[in-house]
């Protein structure tokens, strides 16, 4: 009996030690993309991509792993239509002819357990540019209510909107704007 909980163990820390990445479903009713950008110096002005699809994979124990997210472009509100109607146009998001906006990580970045940034490349309007998402807060455990694996993050970064083709009204509307994530990701399996 003990040669058999002594196999069993010792077969558990073999299991674990090359445990395959892990993915995690993007939960769509849980993260949002949302961005911030200046209005003549007088105002921050506000909007959210209500659709947002994607996947995490990830080896904790490796601290390596990859982040995909898709966002639905003409999912944008700023809770005035007419606003909406015009950004979503080819002066700004030209949600038509570039129907998502999308992030692929190219690397992960750890301080211990905690994910700190996220390396990679965005694409919007067609252009693809190198981003880094700086990891301003970031979560772990277990879902209370599914009782999955589930991690959660908010990211962010600051891009040059000119440098993506988006230059209508530059610099009345700031050429910087940030770019924010939150993310809850659950495990897939």
């Amino acid at each position: 009996m003990k040669k058999l909980l002594i196999a069993s163990a010792l077969s558990a820390l073999a299991a674990s030690a090359f445990a395959a990445p892990v993915t995690y479903a993007i939960d769509p009713t849980h993260t949002y993309a949302t961005y911030e950008v200046s209005h003549m110096g007088f105002s921050t002005q506000r909007g959210t991509f209500a659709k947002t699809d994607g996947k995490v994979v990830l080896d904790a124990k490796t601290r390596k792993g990859e982040v995909d997210i898709t966002i639905d472009s003409s999912s944008l509100q700023t809770l005035n239509a007419k606003r909406d109607e015009h950004l979503k146009g080819p002066d700004f998001f030209n949600a038509e002819k570039f129907p998502s906006i999308t992030f692929k990580s190219t690397s992960l970045q750890f301080s211990g357990d905690k994910l700190t940034a996220v390396k990679g490349n965005l694409t919007l309007l067609g252009v693809t540019r190198p981003v880094t998402l700086k990891v301003t807060r970031f979560h772990h455990g277990k879902h209370p209510m599914i009782g999955k694996d589930t991690y959660g993050a908010d990211a962010e970064t600051v891009i040059k909107r000119s440098e993506f083709g988006m230059k209508t009204y530059v610099p009345a509307i700031s050429d910087d704007v940030k770019l924010v994530v939150s993310i809850e990701a659950i495990d897939a399996q």
